[in-house]
């Protein structure tokens, strides 16, 4: 597949805002592994190879294991998430997936029960990012290499 115009190179002031965002969740109470779970969980989703390749290489160095990266996407079926885990995980999907159904309002009360106001803003600013990168990634066809 060919790649397309290169942002960064052409107009590198655009990855600006996108760059604040991330500083925002490299500060956020989101931990590494949980912050790559969305990413990777979202990427998936979305079919984004190039941000599936680099968040499973960034997972990794944050501890991350072969067994739960192989098995993100039956989270829902798995041991092996823990119940804050998965509550992350069906906020990501929900917010990836917004058209069918929004973050419902069940998904939301479980947050609730489980984090704090900051970190459930942390999860929402997270799940927003990657699938703006995503976009970004698969409108570019930034590839894998």
């Amino acid at each position: 597949m060919k790649s397309r115009v290169n942002i960064y190179q052409s107009q590198p002031k655009a990855y600006e805002g996108m760059f604040a965002l991330e500083s925002f969740l490299n500060n956020s109470p989101l931990n590494k592994k949980q912050i790559s779970l969305i990413k990777m969980r979202a990427s998936q989703i979305n079919g984004c190879a190039y941000c599936i390749n680099m968040h499973t290489e960034e997972a990794l160095k944050a501890g991350e294991t072969h067994q739960r990266l192989h098995l993100l996407n039956a989270w829902k079926e798995s041991s092996l998430f823990s119940e804050e885990e998965k509550v992350i995980l069906k906020m990501t999907e929900e917010i990836t997936l917004i058209q069918q159904k929004e973050l419902t309002d069940e998904t939301y009360n479980q947050a609730t029960r489980l984090f704090d106001e900051e970190t459930i803003i942390a999860i929402i600013m997270a799940a927003t990012i990657i699938n703006a990168w995503n976009r970004i990634a698969i409108s570019t066809r930034l590839g894998v290499g």
